[in-house]
């Protein structure tokens, strides 16, 4: 088997004494789907700004092997949605696109952006500016704005919040693409259908512990709130 894409050792994270996250082991293979589900509270979003180097554990460690970096040498091959949408009010979505393109050193950034806005469904509101836009779109002008470097691990934090219908559905196929060509992403909801449903494998945080881990079968798809039966 391959070196994995994300290796963390017993990462702890403490807020003054309470225990956000206690001795969490995870590894996730490049190519793979980990949705890391539990309920409000459990120490999802924690884990995720661990895994984005946004935020250090109190004790133990994250790791890089497949690709021999560490801390800030992968954030370029890293996407982040989070509860922060990282989006300037005063541009417009495609003045935000262009922008995050320089930070992440895209070249010939002008069809890149078009690009995005047609998948995101952002096109005719292209020259708006940011704070116009509902909610929603916001929102789909984050995904954009975190899968359009073709990053190699994808970092998602309650993505499928506030999309209707038709932006959600984009971006399960935007998963299930960025799967195909071989990307490693860590999905973190509370939704389970939406995450179960591209999911390869499964991680449930309880009280801030990995309480079950295991690859996604038959059952959690058709019932994927039989995954909470699996709790010790």
């Amino acid at each position: 088997m391959s070196d994995p894409a994300i290796r963390a050792r017993a990462v702890s994270k403490f807020f003054g004494d309470y225990p956000a996250l206690r001795e969490v082991d995870l590894d996730v293979f490049p190519g793979q789907v980990l949705g890391l589900l539990g309920r409000n509270g459990a120490g999802k979003t924690t884990m995720l700004r661990i895994l984005a180097g946004l935020s250090a554990p109190t004790s133990g460690e994250v790791l890089f092997p497949a690709s021999g970096s560490q801390d800030s040498d992968h954030r370029q091959r890293v996407g982040v949605v989070g509860h922060g949408t990282w989006i300037y009010d005063e541009l417009t979505a495609a003045e935000n696109l262009r922008f995050f393109c320089s930070l992440y050193g895209v070249d010939d950034p002008g069809p890149v952006v078009e690009r995005w806005l047609r998948r995101v469904g952002l096109q005719r509101f292209k020259n708006s500016r940011a704070a116009e836009y509902s909610r929603g779109m916001r929102q789909r002008l984050t995904i954009a704005r975190a899968f359009l470097h073709e990053p190699d691990i994808l970092l998602l934090d309650e993505p499928w919040t506030a999309l209707d219908d038709r932006a959600a559905q984009l971006l399960s196929s935007l998963v299930t693409e960025a799967k195909a060509n071989g990307r490693t992403i860590v999905i973190c909801s509370h939704q389970l259908p939406e995450a179960i449903g591209v999911a390869d494998e499964i991680a449930l945080l309880h009280r801030g512990r990995v309480a079950y881990q295991g690859l996604v079968d038959a059952q959690l798809r058709r019932e994927p709130q039989s995954l909470y039966e699996r709790l010790p």
